[in-house]
């Protein structure tokens, strides 16, 4: 249809439609009604049909959103609850029914809602993380002998200073958001111990462990303090190293110290953010990958050391009007539990790829997160994670068979290793967790960028199917709202259920300490990584107290009502099968109390985190009496351990233990109150 067409059969000058189309006038709600109406398409019927529709309880979703005819329904099933809740003579309990499920269904469109999805790469250091994310999302540049390089830098490991965002956007840019002072800080402290001790000028003498600085720190201080190892060899045939050279020289560890912060000029260092010219270079990818690894090596002048980089690139991988940022995490160097990965693993709008190489598939790193993932309760392992192994050449043609015969394809040998991966996982009752097999440099990217997305479509489907299952429910209770069978029938199955309440209205105590989980870790760390900790009063990115402490508290919480919450849900499904009538007030029960258990395990996780950082940042003492361990020969992990435990045991920590533990309580028996609230009196 022409302009000149639409404007006669609306009755309007072609310039009013000429300036509408410009942007130039405003076009009023009746106004564009009747031009939808003239053009007359199924899709301009459908676009006024959407843009008449009122959001009361859901907030409107963009037009072009993938899920809107869902959310609208979702939307009019809130107006029919609330609406049925208002009603003359609604009986409490009935009105309390009506109040949880317009709250599941706000709960579950919100999810469904947002369309911002992160896809975290998490692995160990040099398995080829940031190759494999590079091939998906086709950022190279060629490189030598035609093959193409990553822009991400990639090397044997030790080479991403901090995690990578890869997001899209108007055009190619590097965002850095820099560490705090105190944290540079730390990191200068941790490389000039390293340095006295090289140089055996420290009075401590440390026998059972060096000073370990992560190699990609140290590049980064040497590179901004101009303290880079030289070419040229001294009289012993070492390479110059005028890092030590000025430790030799300086008179003490403080002024050293002092001399490096100095030397990196951190004051110059403010710049946060830099964008693509097409002036630099003709190739906005060679442009971003030297941008890149100068801030990452520290050789960039105007910026600091980073605690998070933000690649910004007009296109990633492209999935159904979604918006997908990908995450190059900081590999996995020790088997420690990281905050940073684990906090991956608990959002519901990030997808988990956890890498392994080919032959150690799944690595003991992946299996450590999946087992930590399983204590504390976390489900959403089983529906946002996948398992990427990352093959090199050869190394799947290398597989035998059965027989002892090797494969005749690589494919072959994919299938032998899956069988083997999912063996392992088995013990985590994850057997069904979808595997795939990417080799950076043989298979074709469209294999990685076809499992990543349906790993985010699969998220996307389990949102939709838990929003659907409630929609139908609540359906169900509207239809039979009024039926007196259906009604009796549920009066029963609530009386059952309430005897189980009254039943199981105490949780279990705690079957050990919040503080064991940290121990345990302290324990297996490296004791670099707890020396580390001890000097960042307990929060470091390989160690962080707090973390520990938190996911402790809820690994007990777990255990002390896991047996409750599978009792329920046991009693739930006998109830099912004995009183079919009332299904759908057993399942709004049960998928109240999961939900509520849940939240619960959250609260309590969060509780422990806040309550023990701080009293742990109002005790010098503990730090300093630790620190001082730091040099005084073997045994220094049982030393830490030692003050440790004394700390633990004060009477001020046990009683945030009992408060923990009063907290649950309380949280059970209102879990419960809720349950009980929706069926009683029915």
């Amino acid at each position: 249809m022409k302009q000149a067409e639409l404007a006669r059969q609306v009755a309007w000058s072609q310039a009013v439609l000429s300036r509408i189309e410009a942007g130039e006038r405003a076009v009023a709600d009746d106004e564009l009604q009747s031009l939808l109406a003239a053009i007359g398409t199924q899709e301009a019927l459908e676009l006024a049909a959407t843009l008449e529709r009122a959001w009361k309880h859901l907030p409107r979703p963009a037009l072009d959103h993938p899920d809107q005819d869902l959310l609208w329904e979702a939307e009019q099933r809130a107006v029919s609850l609330v609406e049925l809740s208002v009603a003359p003579h609604a009986h409490p309990a009935f009105q309390q029914r009506l109040k949880e499920y317009v709250d599941e269904i706000c709960h579950r469109a919100e999810r469904l809602l947002r369309r911002q999805h992160r896809i975290a790469f998490i692995g160990n250091i040099g398995i080829g993380k940031s190759t494999a994310i590079c091939r998906a999302s086709a950022l190279e540049v060629p490189g030598r002998h035609g093959r193409p390089v990553p822009v991400l830098e990639a090397g044997a490991g030790g080479v991403t200073l901090c995690e990578v965002h890869l997001g899209t956007g108007p055009g190619y840019g590097v965002i850095v958001v820099p560490r705090t002072h105190d944290d540079i800080r730390a990191d200068v402290t941790d490389f000039v111990d390293r340095l006295l001790q090289a140089n055996h000028t420290s009075t401590e003498s440390i026998d059972d462990e060096t000073v370990h600085v992560p190699r990609e720190i140290e590049r980064a201080i040497r590179n901004m303090a101009g303290l880079q190892r030289k070419k040229s060899r001294d009289a012993e045939g070492k390479r110059t190293d005028p890092a030590k050279t000025l430790a030799a020289e300086t008179s003490s560890k403080r002024d050293l110290v002092v001399e490096v912060l100095t030397r990196m000029g951190l004051h110059r260092r403010d710049r946060r953010e830099e964008w693509f010219q097409p002036s630099l270079t003709s190739n906005p990818l060679e442009w971003m990958k030297g941008t890149f690894e100068q801030i990452n090596n520290g050789r960039h002048p105007e910026f600091s050391l980073p605690a998070r980089i933000d690649l910004i690139v007009p296109n990633l991988v492209q999935i159904e009007d979604l918006e997908i940022s990908m995450i190059d995490t900081r590999g996995i160097d020790h088997l420690t539990a990281r905050a940073d990965l684990e906090s991956h693993l608990e959002d519901p709008h990030t997808v988990a790829i956890l890498c392994s190489g080919f032959n150690e598939a799944p690595a003991p790193s992946v299996q450590h997160l999946l087992k930590r993932a399983r204590e504390i309760d976390n489900r959403q392992i089983e529906s946002n994670c996948g398992v990427l192994v990352l093959p090199r050449p050869e190394e799947a043609a290398a597989v035998k068979d059965e027989s002892g015969l090797l494969v005749e394809s690589n494919e072959e040998g994919y299938e032998l290793k899956q069988e083997q991966v999912s063996a392992a996982l088995n013990s985590y009752r994850l057997s069904d967790l979808p595997i795939d097999f990417f080799n950076s440099f043989e298979d074709d990217p469209v294999r990685l960028q076809d499992f990543l997305r349906g790993r985010v479509l699969h998220t996307r489907g389990v949102f939709k199917r838990q929003l659907r299952d409630v929609l139908v429910q609540a359906q169900s209770l509207l239809d039979n709202v009024e039926k007196e069978q259906v009604q009796e029938i549920q009066r029963e199955a609530g009386r059952q259920l309430s005897i189980w309440i009254d039943l199981n209205s105490a949780p279990a105590k705690f079957g050990g300490h919040v503080h064991d989980n940290l121990l345990e870790e302290i324990d297996s760390a490296h004791v670099s990584t707890v020396n580390a900790a001890v000097r960042r009063e307990g929060e470091w990115r390989s160690l962080s107290y707090s973390h520990q402490l938190g996911h402790g508290a809820r690994r007990l919480t777990v255990e002390a009502l896991q047996d409750l919450v599978t009792g329920f849900t046991s009693t739930n499904e006998m109830l099912c099968a004995s009183h079919p009538e009332a299904e759908e007030l057993l399942s709004q029960a049960s998928r109240l109390l999961t939900a509520a258990y849940e939240e619960l395990l959250r609260r309590i996780q969060l509780a422990s985190v806040t309550l023990y950082r701080e009293q742990l940042k109002q005790d010098p003492r503990l730090w300093r009496d630790s620190a001082e361990e730091w040099g005084k020969g073997s045994g220094y992990r049982n030393r830490i351990l030692d003050h440790n435990r004394k700390w633990f045991q004060h009477a001020a920590r046990q009683e945030l233990e009992v408060q923990l533990e009063a907290m649950l309580a309380r949280e059970w028996t209102g879990l419960l109150a809720r349950v009980r609230a929706i069926f009683e009196g029915a």
